[in-house]
């Protein structure tokens, strides 16, 4: 079986280096590389459905895995879509532009380091969906359960908190405001531990099949992103530039896990 898992998660690298390789090309042309944070989610989802197509998909838990990833990953693609689409390139992607010194410079470095690495991390933490479905027990336990709950609140954080963060942008009143209610009143990155937590649920599931124990690394990757590379820390220091009250909301309010704000 460890044989037929790594074929079928091999052809389904080469497959989704195949989509980013694409979309790297489309950003060439269109001049922004910021497209490839849209399919994310997307790339996440893929190699659930090439799995699900490679095997008899009769186990429940296949069919969990690969829906429950496909919704997350079309909610937070459609999210992002309409956030940033008609907006041009993302601020962090220019200034690596900038840092290149020249379109093809930053075209060359961009298809390594932001398509090519995008390509192996998506495929790396999607590999509970991948490996999840296969062996193991036919019906759901206990273990997998608590996955899909863990799951349910972890998209339940991301959906509200982007939701209540767009609504309080959309208000004029807010313009030039930090967004410091409802969800951000208990987590500064809702939409991140949410992230955390729907990967930490899919892992559960996939722990229940015979070698989901090997992915157990898969949202260990993506919080540490989330929280020290791409997401919170990048976040966080344009922000404290951006909102002079910034430094006192982060002394009270919990940079990741929600918790009650300090008085």
């Amino acid at each position: 079986m460890l044989q037929e898992i790594a074929s079928v998660a091999a052809v389904n690298l080469l497959i989704l280096a195949g989509c980013f390789l694409a979309l790297w090309a489309v950003s060439l042309r269109i001049k922004d590389a910021s497209i490839v944070d849209i399919f994310w989610g997307p790339a996440c989802a893929i190699p659930a459905l090439l799995t699900l197509v490679r095997t008899d998909g009769a186990a429940p838990r296949d069919a969990v895995l690969t829906a429950l990833v496909v919704i997350w990953g079309l909610r937070l693609a459609a999210h992002l879509a309409r956030r940033n689409i008609g907006r041009g390139e993302d601020f962090r992607y220019q200034a690596m532009r900038r840092r290149k010194g020249s379109d093809a410079a930053f075209a060359r470095w961009s298809l390594l380091y932001v398509f090519a690495l995008q390509c192996v991390i998506a495929w790396f933490v999607s590999l509970p969906v991948q490996v999840g479905q296969f062996g193991g027990a036919d019906e759901l336990g206990a273990v997998a359960w608590s996955g899909v709950a863990i799951f349910a609140l972890g998209l339940a954080f991301e959906t509200v908190g982007d939701f209540q963060l767009a609504r309080f942008k959309a208000d004029a009143a807010n313009k030039g405001k930090l967004m410091t209610t409802g969800l951000w009143a208990l987590t500064r990155h809702p939409n991140y531990f949410g992230d955390a937590g729907v990967w930490t649920g899919l892992t559960l599931i996939a722990l229940e099949s015979a070698y989901g124990w090997t992915t157990v690394l898969s949202p260990v990757l993506m919080t540490y992103f989330l929280v020290n590379v791409s997401g919170k820390a990048m976040l966080e220091r344009s922000l404290e530039q951006k909102y002079p009250d910034y430094a006192a909301y982060k002394a009270r309010v919990s940079g990741f896990v929600p918790w009650p704000a300090k008085r």
